[in-house]
């Protein structure tokens, strides 16, 4: 038998060669570490309008939640806000350059930014991460001027430090005349200031949107924007849909969403968890935290929602935060304050009224109304051109507080149930119109704990 030459088997040799290559690219495909995220495996694609750019982020988190309806995939797809290799299915490729959190501060302008996104004018109500930055929240300038104040560094509560250097915004403030500030240094202790006061720089400055949340029960929340608008739970577990996050590790959102439906449990990863010793400047949590399971949801909320030494009212522990704080007051409105009680302009009687004068209102006439807007972007709304709703002494809408007849109603912006508010008018309280912190209501209406 003739043995066959080099020119016969160069292209038997080319042939297995093509046909190993094709094999062993076609197991590489079918054990590619993105089938196991699927019960049918597919390559899933999408192009948003807004980048026009091919994305296969889907293939993996196929299952995930939707981030929000004005966020809907089709338009803004993953890329634009996270960043990484959109086209890429490899998962250290695809996750090249990616931003876990388009919402923390250091990277908010290039992911939330933008004119027609949320960098845009005060004018048109799109300017909140120039708002955000300048908040109470993000400067922590309150707490810091506080310390500085009680270990004799300054002599007065004006802010001077924030944790990062910013101005307020120009021209004379509108904010009902509220004190405010024209700049922040950044807070750097100087050498020569008390040690306790270099100890609150080191240890205390976790309260602040910048800052990492303490990585345990009750405390689990993001950074930034996410700070507020995704949920966690108090046990920091994940539980939508997307299947390349664990179900059983803590520190993730509950799930994949933004929200202006937001409960007081979220104001409380922050808020009301504990104190700080000033002494020793140290963080003291609360003792009473989780509640006993024997309590019921009522019982649990109201054990939850404010320290032991608390007083409140009815409507202080029956509503969420986000009921009564407008959006002026928790995101900010691009002025600088030295603390929280010169940033909140709430009233009782924003809601309630006046012995003499029913709560402040408008009627809805225009389709762009910013009401509107508000409304649109919370679950529980249902509001329409017509409608007569309450407004702030600033002309903020609250679109949750609407005239239904003959009486005015809350809608709870977190879970949709729905309050008739009382009127001061025409009933027995002898409140006085200057007489308007919370504690004067307390007098009376203070909510008995058992």
């Amino acid at each position: 038998m003739r043995r066959p030459t080099r020119a016969e088997l160069w292209p038997l040799l080319a042939t297995a060669g093509l046909l190993l290559v094709v094999v062993g690219a076609w197991l590489r495909e079918r054990s590619a570490p993105w089938r196991r995220y699927q019960d049918e495996p597919q390559v899933r694609a999408v192009v948003p309008s807004l980048t026009g750019q091919r994305e296969l982020c889907l293939t993996c988190h196929w299952g995930i939640e939707e981030i929000s309806p004005s966020h809907p995939v089709e338009v803004v797809g993953c890329v634009a806000c996270h960043g990484g290799i959109g086209v890429a299915l490899d998962e250290d490729l695809a996750h090249t350059g990616l931003i876990r959190n388009p919402g923390d501060l250091s990277v908010a302008a290039q992911t939330c930014g933008g004119s027609a996104c949320h960098s845009g004018a005060p004018a048109d109500h799109r300017d909140h991460l120039p708002r955000v930055e300048r908040s109470i929240q993000a400067t922590y300038a309150g707490a810091i001027a506080y310390v500085l104040r009680a270990f004799g560094v300054q002599a007065d509560d004006v802010a001077r430090f924030g944790i990062h250097a910013v101005q307020s915004y120009a021209g004379p403030p509108d904010n009902g005349g509220r004190p405010v500030v024209e700049a922040l240094s950044a807070f750097v202790p100087a050498s020569d200031w008390p040690p306790l006061v270099q100890q609150f720089a080191a240890n205390c400055l976790t309260c602040h949107l910048s800052a990492e949340a303490i990585q345990a029960p009750y405390f689990y929340r993001a950074t930034g924007c996410s700070a507020c608008h995704v949920l966690y739970d108090n046990d920091g577990l994940y539980k939508g849909g997307d299947p390349t996050l664990p179900r059983d590790e803590p520190g993730h959102m509950r799930r994949h969403e933004l929200t202006t439906a937001i409960p007081y449990t979220q104001c409380n990863h922050c808020h009301n968890r504990g104190n700080y010793e000033l002494p020793t400047m140290t963080f003291v949590p609360r003792a009473d935290i989780p509640a006993p399971d024997y309590l019921n949801a009522i019982e649990r909320r109201v054990h939850e929602y404010y320290q032991p030494i608390g007083q409140f009212t009815l409507c202080e522990w029956e509503l969420d935060c986000v009921d009564c704080h407008t959006r002026r007051e928790a995101m900010g409105d691009g002025y600088l304050y030295s603390n929280q009680r010169d940033a909140r302009y709430t009233e009782c009687r924003t809601c309630h009224g006046t012995l003499e004068a029913l709560p402040l209102t408008y009627t809805i006439t225009d389709p762009d109304d910013l009401a509107l807007r508000l409304a649109f972007l919370n679950p529980n709304l249902d509001l329409q051109v017509g409608d007569t709703i309450l407004m702030t002494d600033l002309g903020e809408p609250l679109p949750h507080v609407v005239w239904r007849g003959d009486r005015l109603e809350l809608t709870m912006k977190a879970s949709g149930q729905r309050y008739e508010v009382p009127l001061v008018m025409g009933s027995g309280c002898q409140q006085r119109p200057d007489q308007q912190e919370s504690r004067y209501c307390h007098e009376c209406h203070a909510y008995e704990r058992e």
